[in-house]
């Protein structure tokens, strides 16, 4: 069983920047790839960013390659998600997931496993 818990959302002007934190207990979470997934009202939920088990490796959905940087601490069971030049369009809740196979690189795909989730709020 693992917990994630997110913070760090809230209202931001277009192209401000927020910096989203997730806090994860319950696994080994060294040992996992992370991802950050949005969903946005009346769309589906999408990864935009995840990074490895090591932190070595990332990737990106290409609307946020350039503007998004995911990172992670091990020792501290964290993974951030600094987003800067924010547009409207990256009005969403923000979920940080776990990858559900240790050792895995840094993925877009499936994730069955995430927090509450952060809102985030882009105004023009």
């Amino acid at each position: 069983q693992v917990q994630l818990v997110e913070s760090g959302g809230g209202p931001v002007q277009t192209g401000g920047s927020l910096r989203l934190s997730c806090v994860a207990s319950g696994r080994t979470f060294s040992h996992h790839a992370m991802g950050w997934l949005r969903q946005a009202p009346g769309k589906e939920r999408e990864v935009v960013a995840a990074i490895d088990w090591g932190g070595g490796s990332t990737a990106y959905t290409d609307s946020v390659k350039g503007r998004f940087t995911i990172s992670r601490d091990n020792a501290k069971n964290t993974v951030y998600l600094q987003m800067n030049r924010l547009k409207p369009e990256d009005t969403a809740v923000y979920y940080c997931a776990v990858d559900d196979m240790p050792f895995r690189g840094a993925h877009l795909g499936t994730y069955h496993t995430w927090g509450q989730g952060t809102q985030v709020t882009v105004s023009s």
